[in-house]
């Protein structure tokens, strides 16, 4: 982000005349700090008023989907609530080149476990209550129940491993 950005600096908000009230809110402190923060940002305050420069920053190496041969591996990173759709960390690009047409139906491994799913547009593509696999409205490949919980019928949670074969690949481990 720095680099993409050109960010030559990052500030710690610690300036309490910024924010809304200087005890933590238990419901909504992450809105009590930026909104009021943004607000001052957006009119043209001094940015360096928000508070001291951060010395050192955390750079975080996000773990990425891996393709070979056999197929692509990745990981459901998080849940789309309240529908219990899954997440992945899989972009839908990525998943294109595995060689499926819409329609086709798939052997995903689903934390080591297979499950048979097409690969649709659109929820309304299956019936009430049958699984599907979608580019999801991030770009990244997720997995639901049209009208249901995926992650309560399927008893899956993030962090779980996802395993989406190449076309026509044999099936991993077999």
């Amino acid at each position: 982000m720095i680099e993409r950005d050109g960010l030559d600096s990052a500030r710690e908000i610690t300036n309490t005349n910024w924010m809304i009230g200087q005890a933590v809110s238990s419901t909504f402190h992450g809105r009590d700090i930026f909104s009021p923060v943004g607000a001052h940002l957006a009119a043209g305050w001094d940015f360096t008023l928000v508070g001291p420069e951060v010395q050192q920053l955390v750079r975080l190496t996000p773990k990425v989907p891996i393709t070979t041969d056999q197929g692509i591996e990745g990981d459901i990173i998080g849940l789309d609530d309240p529908f219990g759709s899954l997440i992945s960390d899989i972009p839908g690009d990525d998943f294109k080149k595995l060689g499926y047409n819409l329609g086709d139906k798939i052997i995903v491994q689903l934390n080591k476990k297979p499950i048979t799913v097409p690969y649709v547009k659109t929820f309304m593509d299956v019936p009430v209550g049958e699984p599907l696999l979608y580019v999801d409205s991030r770009g990244r490949m997720g997995l639901a129940l049209n009208e249901r919980n995926f992650s309560v019928a399927y008893k899956i949670a993030p962090l779980v491993p996802v395993f989406i074969p190449r076309k026509g690949a044999p099936i991993k481990g077999k």
